[in-house]
């Protein structure tokens, strides 16, 4: 940058800070121009927010706006002219909807209504592809093109114009001490630059018709999709009925139940390893001999008192005392190692007169 240059950029920050911290004031723009101004600028916003909203409405996923996107951005690096196309939730649904009709079948109502359901999904998301497609061209393109060369250059020249006043200001309020050349050059840039940013301005407002036809375009790509739509969403209708009607005058077909299996409890072929079925209940008691090992419940013993013909021994005591008899019982018992045994429990008993005793003898025979 020239000498010439840095001392114009030292001139305009000096003022813009004695305006901005010392509260000086800079040359005013008459009130036309302020308004064309204020205009150009809300055109500015609606058109980039009216472009943001418009692929959203198309488009209403952002996860997959984000990837389609990427997607786009990596094919024109690769110089790839098909992009792929935004997967439409119409195209979404019908697909789940033909997955089931298939696995259901044809043959069945639900089934064969479900695959109309989703070919017609799909062919409505196909309509959506051209709508978008058809929008993109006639409304957001020629947006985005106002936004990147119209706009941005007004905004330049703004820009531009902003910087000269500043330059102006700065050598108008030190006229003297600055040669007149340098100020009377300085306000016929200034005045150069307001020219053609209000021109430009002036320009862009005056051809707003533009906008307004593509705002057209946008509409007329809506009602031809809807008007697709409806055909196809009419045609689906009419398949439906067709099919509620055919299913309504079929005779209706009564379930008949399967007769059930008969199961022959006494074929030893198909029993379950060594036991074999029976129809008659079991034996309400088993012998201990035929009892299997380990089947005897713990603590569990019925005794059954067997009193024997055999005579018993007869004592007679000639004197009263104490003394002890040892009955003698033998219990059986089922256990996985049967065995015998004799339990001598001493009984103590004081008689009061001597008088024979007659004790017999009992076998509790245990078993389960």
């Amino acid at each position: 940058m020239s000498v010439a240059g840095l001392k114009k950029q030292f001139y305009k920050a000096s003022q813009l800070v004695s305006e901005k911290v010392g509260g000086a004031e800079g040359t005013k723009l008459d009130e036309d121009f302020k308004e064309l101004e204020r205009k150009v600028d809300v055109t500015s916003k609606a058109v980039s927010e009216v472009i943001t909203k418009t692929s959203e409405y198309l488009q209403p996923n952002p996860a997959s706006r984000a990837k389609l996107s990427m997607l786009n951005t990596v094919s024109k690096i690769r110089g790839q002219v098909k992009n792929p196309g935004y997967p439409q939730p119409e195209g979404l649904l019908g697909e789940c909807m033909a997955k089931f009709g298939r696995e259901l079948g044809e043959e069945t109502n639900f089934g064969g209504a479900l695959l109309d359901a989703g070919e017609t999904m799909k062919r409505l998301a196909e309509v959506k592809d051209s709508l978008d497609i058809d929008v993109k061209q006639n409304f957001i393109d020629p947006l985005q093109s106002l936004c990147d060369k119209d706009l941005r250059e007004i905004q330049h020249h703004l820009k531009k114009l902003e910087g000269r006043r500043l330059d102006y200001d700065y050598k108008k309020k030190r006229q003297g001490k600055i040669p007149d050349e340098e100020v009377r050059q300085a306000l016929e840039k200034f005045d150069e630059s307001k020219e053609v940013a209000e021109t430009s301005m002036y320009n862009l407002l005056e051809t707003d018709i533009e906008q307004v036809s593509q705002l057209s375009s946008l509409v007329e790509a809506q009602l031809d999709y809807h008007r697709q739509a409806v055909q196809v969403m009419e045609d689906l209708s009419q398949k439906l009925k067709e099919r509620m009607a055919e299913a309504t005058t079929r005779p209706k077909r009564e379930y008949t139940p399967k007769p059930k299996p008969v199961y022959d409890y006494g074929d030893t072929d198909q029993s379950n390893g060594d036991f074999a079925y029976s129809s008659s209940a079991p034996s309400a008691a088993m012998a201990p001999s035929a009892r299997a090992p380990g089947e005897e419940t713990a603590h569990t013993r019925t005794h059954t008192p067997t009193h024997t013909p055999t005579p018993t021994p007869t004592r007679t005591h000639t004197h009263a005392r104490p003394h002890t008899r040892t009955p003698t019982h033998a219990y059986t018992h089922a256990h996985p190692h049967t065995h015998t045994h004799t339990h001598a429990r001493p009984h103590t008993r004081t008689p009061t007169h001597a008088r024979p005793h007659t004790w017999k003898k009992h076998l509790c025979v245990s078993g389960s």
